[in-house]
């Protein structure tokens, strides 16, 4: 049976989307087939990390949530040169044309429609892992998504902005009874102690972290002009990935 996973958190800038991509090809490299769809509709990116402009999303998400077309018709085959795994990444975008965003701010979605498709796509593509990048923050399709997934990963920074947003995740997560959650701490500056603020995320929410991840400048520096994991095989950073990534599947 595939895993679902749900990589959100109460705030953007998080760097929800590097995650999902890194973590796509982390999982993909051991052999897995993936999926990551982009329900960030209001704000799409993900796609600029597989080497996708804009104008190379023939179809996407839109399509299917508002024209009918089937989900999987939607996917876009996006593995990259990976080394040993035979695995594949299989990206599902939304569209960044603007009178799309402007639709989906003004119209919404069916959340429902969104669900029954996410499930469909597992079983059209022969899916191991899925990953849904979310929109920011707590919605109704957002909350969706927590419902129908076996795990749910929550990004935060060591801001207290983001713990108390974390706070409010965390307790409707709970409340929806996901079946297991892990946070990452992301771009954590390197006067912080990574084990201190493990233990004060871990006993603040009671939910284990999976990973305290540094700020990179190797990462700042990519701009999203590509994989993390696969320009920076030898990075610690790289390891930590593979560290969520087993914590995901394990």
């Amino acid at each position: 049976m595939a895993t679902i996973v749900s990589i959100h958190s109460f705030r953007g800038g998080t760097g929800k989307s590097n995650a999902a991509a890194n973590l796509a090809t982390v999982l993909a490299a051991k052999g897995q087939r993936v999926g990551v769809i982009d329900t960030d509709i209001q704000s799409p990116g993900i796609h600029v990390l597989f080497g996708l402009a804009g104008d190379d999303v023939a179809a996407s998400l839109n399509d299917f949530l508002w024209r009918g077309c089937d989900i999987e018709d939607a996917a876009r085959d996006v593995t990259p040169r990976l080394a040993p795994g035979e695995g594949r990444i299989f990206l599902i975008p939304s569209s960044i044309q603007p009178g799309e965003i402007t639709r989906a701010l003004r119209e919404g979605y069916d959340a429902q429609r969104l669900a029954l498709g996410l499930r469909r796509l597992v079983t059209e593509l022969r899916l191991d892992t899925l990953l849904i990048d979310t929109h920011p923050g707590l919605h109704e399709e957002t909350l969706l998504s927590l419902v129908i997934s076996h795990v749910l990963l929550i990004l935060l920074r060591p801001d207290q902005q983001d713990y108390e947003g974390t706070a409010v995740t965390v307790k409707v997560a709970q409340g929806l009874q996901v079946p297991r959650m892990l946070l990452v701490v992301n771009k954590t500056p390197s006067a912080f102690d990574p084990e201190a603020v493990r233990r004060k995320v871990e006993d603040t929410y009671g939910c284990p972290v999976a990973a305290v991840l540094p700020h990179s400048e190797e990462m700042m520096t990519l701009a999203s002009e590509g994989i993390f994991v696969l320009r920076y095989p030898e990075h610690p950073l790289t390891d930590l990935y593979q560290q969520v990534a087993a914590a995901l599947v394990g």
